[in-house]
């Protein structure tokens, strides 16, 4: 069965999850209020409204209620603003309760009732004391939401290893599974430094670049087998995926030699499984 949903993403969220327009029209970028199971949100409209198969939603679809207004947008912004002030005297009481735990980020909801405090910490930590004096303090009700390094980094921001802001601050990321078979099919260094971000975990661009490696992959010899050149056949001890070239060597009683060549310059003895 087909259904029809629009994509929206969370306040510094990453992940797109899908809600159903609820006869609504959105375009992508608006402000809307949905219902989620902890009440209603303000979220931002992503991918506009398309259908797909009911088999591919893992939960039950939650409804996008309205436009949000200006005015509420406007204050969901005002109330952010005020809830990050908040950060370092949080972060004071949770050093003072004697508590192992890293305070990232201090969010309010868009209509204040309610404060998210995110954190991380190498155990799982008994913050129910905490709680009930930060409700105390603030007067309203609060969330304390253990997040991964990676959602760290993505709130707090910072740069890359290529000199631009992390992936994950900008959005992108999060539901990438990434692997070091990734860097292996890139050809990087295995050096931890070389392919981990400020998180500790392994880059997200080595996910958003994999595909395009593993097509050219599947265009090159395999490493080690023997192909054929205008200068006869040599064995295949390098392949450039960017620039689709391929270096082969070539040895003789006397000399051993190696040269490079294009795709159309070679014939291929065996090629690269998919």
């Amino acid at each position: 069965m087909q259904i029809e949903v629009v994509g929206v993403r969370f306040r510094r969220g990453a992940t797109t999850y899908s809600f159903s327009p609820n006869g609504g029209h959105y375009k992508k970028g608006d402000k809307v209020i949905v219902e989620t199971e902890r009440g209603q949100d303000l979220v931002t409209v992503v991918e506009e409204e398309r259908l797909i198969d009911a088999s591919e939603l893992s939960d039950s679809l939650k409804n996008v209620l309205r436009l949000a207004t200006e005015k509420e947008v406007q204050r969901a912004d005002e109330l952010d603003k005020n809830a990050a002030k908040h950060l370092p005297e949080v972060r004071k009481m949770a050093k003072e309760s004697g508590l192992e735990m890293k305070i990232i980020s201090v969010e309010s909801n868009f209509d204040g009732s309610k404060l998210t405090i995110n954190f991380t910490s190498d155990g799982r930590v008994d913050f129910r004391a905490f709680a009930k004096k930060l409700a105390e303090r603030f007067k309203t009700r609060i969330e304390l939401r253990q997040i991964g390094p990676r959602d760290a980094v993505r709130y707090m921001g910072g740069l890359g290893l290529c000199g631009k802001e992390c992936c994950c601050a900008q959005g992108f990321g999060e539901s990438d599974h990434i692997s070091i078979k990734m860097a292996k099919n890139q050809n990087l260094s295995l050096n931890p430094s070389s392919i981990s971000g400020l998180c500790g975990k392994l880059l997200c661009c080595l996910a958003y670049e994999n595909e395009a490696y593993l097509q050219a992959m599947k265009e090159m010899p395999q490493i080690n087998s023997f192909v054929q050149t205008p200068d006869g056949r040599g064995k295949v001890i390098y392949n450039n995926l960017l620039k689709k070239r391929v270096s082969v060597r070539f040895e003789s009683d006397k000399i051993m030699e190696v040269k490079e060549y294009g795709l159309d310059e070679i014939k291929f003895e065996k090629k690269r499984e998919a």
